[in-house]
């Protein structure tokens, strides 16, 4: 919107500005006891912030070198990419059905918003690359969180500014700020403000969410967000939805119900064997009684 609508030039800017809210935000939530402090090394957190600044920046360069059909296409394979990584090189397993509905999802996405999908091969490389350092990225939140003990609050803490600092440099030497010579009227600085409250939101919901369930479930989320946006904007704004919307829409709400209940009934099962596994160690912990101690 601040690009469409108000014209602003400076996208990696503007992302600067976002983590720098975030990051003041974080305080606010600090002073007030939102979360506690953890002293986390930064060596640690370099890897997710610069995962994070290689998306920013390959992003950028997608949408430049690729038309936004094709993006978004691309976006699509966010999904699929994560599976395939954390199988190979997290050890994480993913059961038949759960794929399948992830496959429905993915190509009801793919059926609601196909359109143009021109491309180069310079452009597709640095699509797929982008892909690549956003499944990184997702999963590096989820694992850190872990490895660090800590939460999204205090990770986060951390990550945005040095992500804001990391990102000065490619800003200063990708963005034109004297030939552009752009000044922003007072609407323009409202909405940037604005963008920046609602990255705070996106940003820590990124964080929480992956922390809680996973980068695949994450992504999900964002399909379900994109379905109701298309019908919001059928209902409220009259925007036009064709028969393959429709159905891409009604393939993506299908597959995500399916995911749901796969995932409800995984943590059921974990749940039942957890409990199971509890009693059992009571049992063997607590010593049989004497019966001739009984007697006595």
């Amino acid at each position: 919107m601040v690009f469409k609508y108000y014209c602003f030039p400076y996208g990696t800017t503007l992302t600067i500005f976002h983590f720098f809210v975030t990051f003041l935000s974080l305080l606010v939530c600090l002073k007030f006891r939102v979360f506690q402090f953890k002293r986390i090394p930064i060596l640690k957190v370099m890897p997710l912030c610069a995962s994070f600044c290689g998306f920013v920046v390959l992003t950028n360069v997608s949408l430049l070198k690729n038309t936004v059909g094709f993006y978004q296409l691309m976006k699509v394979l966010t999904t699929p990419f994560l599976v395939v990584i954390q199988t190979l090189f997290y050890h994480q397993k993913f059961s038949k059905h759960v794929v399948l509905s992830l496959g429905v999802i993915c190509v009801g996405v793919i059926i609601a918003t196909f359109n143009d999908t021109k491309t180069t091969i310079s452009g597709t490389l640095v699509a797929l690359s982008a892909v690549l350092v956003t499944c990184m990225y997702q999963i590096w939140v989820g694992t850190k969180q872990k490895e660090l003990d800590c939460n999204g609050y205090q990770l986060l803490l951390y990550q945005a500014p040095i992500s804001a600092l990391l990102l000065l440099p490619i800003a200063t030497f990708t963005e034109d700020y004297i030939q552009d010579m752009y000044l922003p009227e007072m609407d323009t600085i409202l909405m940037i403000f604005l963008t920046g409250v609602l990255a705070f939101l996106v940003n820590l919901s990124i964080f929480l969410v992956i922390g809680k369930t996973s980068p695949v479930t994450y992504n999900v989320l964002g399909h379900t967000k994109l379905c109701i946006i298309l019908s919001m904007g059928f209902v409220f704004f009259k925007d036009q939805l064709n028969w393959k919307m429709t159905l891409g829409i009604v393939m993506t709400v299908g597959g995500v119900v399916w995911y749901t209940y796969l995932k409800q009934e995984e943590h059921r099962v974990q749940q039942t064997v957890e409990s199971t596994r509890t009693k059992e160690f009571m049992a063997q912990e607590d010593p049989e009684k004497d019966p001739v101690a009984e007697k006595e």
